[in-house]
């Protein structure tokens, strides 16, 4: 904050004596423990390091002015009586030179991790803080000698803060998220591959990055539209005993370091005495080459079936196999939502439309187990959980990965998080391609496809 900064051509005796002499007198002076957030810091209308204090005032008692009797322990045993008896708003006025006065007007505050030691903070700006200290008068006026000195004095002391700031998370998920509380990042975690039944020997970490190459490949060759975002090793700990604790890589110096770099079990003995294995993992992150899209499926009575079929890949994927196409199958589930158009359009194209959610919940493959085999959704119990929603007249949430990324046409510029409102059109990303998606049946929350935009990639 400014001060209140003036010059005097005339002193008292013995301050005037003080200024000239430039003694070793130990004196009262400000050391600035926390800086300003203005400018006023560095133009000399502040309190800085060096300054001599001369008077001090606490509310509405009389000043006391230099010497000050005990130097730093007597103000601060003042400013805790005060402090105490909530007298806390002070006036200290400090000399800098022989002829010029700063003044900072304040509140005694207590000094952070000192009991019983108090600063002062500037009212208009709570990031100044000065304190007290007992420094020799020569030195004082050297620190005074130039604003130079002065700002790389305090650069040298400056240092970074950390803190927290408060962030709503719960508001911030529901506004930026396509789906609340659940991530758009996906991943398979590839354990390594055993080498025997008792699991007490495994392939090399390069083995299992292979198998994670392969894994992702093969399902773009057979369709799947994901892209590979990132691969990571990832360390689980598992108890190991008998053959596995013998065989698993130790590392008894750093020399031995080096053999840990490719293997994908090693074992260390913890302070009990028990042998903890290290299985080296890989996760294989991927992400949809156009997002996930929600397609919802309502049901209406009369509905004797949903007019398509899910079958599954090698590589887990769940897909939608088949749709109904004929002209007794116009009014069929799949046909009012669009999907049976994005279906003929996907085929058309040589991808897959994959299944990425029933319900929100995500039904991709999660884990290759060591044997080889791949944890994903079973399609039976699947179908049967569709079959019940039709059963119940109550509408499929779906979500799949898209190919081609459709952008709506709006202020905002942002692509839809759910089923937009009706007459509104999706354009492709494409300006050339007239093709466009439209809602169709007011009231009917889904989309019918029309020409389905994508890119002509080659497969």
């Amino acid at each position: 904050m400014p001060m209140d900064r003036y010059s005097s051509s005339s002193r008292s005796s013995d301050d005037g004596s003080r200024g000239s002499s430039y003694s070793s007198t130990m004196v009262l002076a400000i050391e600035c423990v926390a800086g300003s957030s203005k400018a006023e810091e560095w133009n000399g209308d502040m309190l800085q390091s060096g300054d001599i204090v001369e008077e001090i005032r606490i509310g509405d008692s009389s000043s006391l002015r230099a010497p000050f009797k005990n130097g730093k322990s007597g103000v601060q045993k003042m400013l805790h009586s005060s402090y105490k008896k909530s007298e806390t708003s002070i006036l200290v006025r400090a000399s800098r030179g022989r002829d010029d006065y700063v003044d900072l007007l304040g509140s005694i505050v207590l000094a952070p991790g000192g009991r019983k030691q108090y600063m002062v903070r500037a009212i208009n700006d709570t990031n100044y803080a000065v304190a007290f200290v007992d420094r020799i008068e020569r030195d004082c006026f050297e620190m005074q000698g130039s604003k130079n000195a002065r700002v790389v004095n305090a650069l040298n002391k400056a240092q970074l803060q950390d803190g927290y700031v408060s962030y709503p998370w719960e508001k911030k998920m529901r506004e930026s998220l396509p789906i609340f509380q659940s991530s758009c990042f996906l991943s398979l975690l590839v354990l390594p591959r055993a080498q025997n039944s008792s699991n007490s020997q495994y392939n090399t970490l390069e083995d299992t990055l292979a198998r994670a190459n392969s894994w992702l490949n093969t399902s773009q060759d057979s369709g799947v539209p994901i892209v590979f975002m990132n691969v990571q090793s990832e360390s689980l700990l598992t108890k190991i005993s008998g053959d596995t604790a013998s065989s698993a890589v130790t590392a008894g110096s750093l020399n031995d370091l080096s053999t840990l770099a490719n293997a994908s079990l090693y074992g260390f003995e913890d302070y009990h005495g028990v042998d903890i294995g290290v299985v080296k993992a890989v996760r294989l992150w991927y992400t949809p080459v156009a997002g996930e899209y929600p397609i919802e499926i309502k049901l209406q009575e009369g509905d004797t079936k949903l007019g398509f079929g899910v079958s599954r890949t090698e590589e887990g994927f769940i897909y939608v196999s088949s749709v109904a196409v004929g002209k007794d199958d116009s009014n069929l589930p799949s046909t009012r939502s669009g999907l049976q158009d994005l279906y003929t359009e996907a085929t058309r194209i040589g991808k897959l439309v994959v299944i990425s959610r029933i319900s929100n919940e995500k039904v991709l493959p999660w884990m290759v187990s060591p044997v080889g085999a791949i944890r994903c959704y079973d399609t039976v119990s699947l179908s049967q959980k569709l079959s019940l929603h039709r059963h119940a007249l109550q509408s499929i949430h779906i979500h799949v990965l898209m190919w081609d990324r459709p952008v709506v046409k709006a202020s905002g510029g942002r692509p839809p998080r759910a089923v937009p409102s009706g007459g509104q059109k999706i354009q492709s990303m494409s300006p050339n391609d007239g093709a466009v998606m439209v809602k169709h049946g007011d009231g009917e929350g889904s989309f019918k496809f029309i020409d389905f935009p994508v890119s002509r990639r080659s497969q």
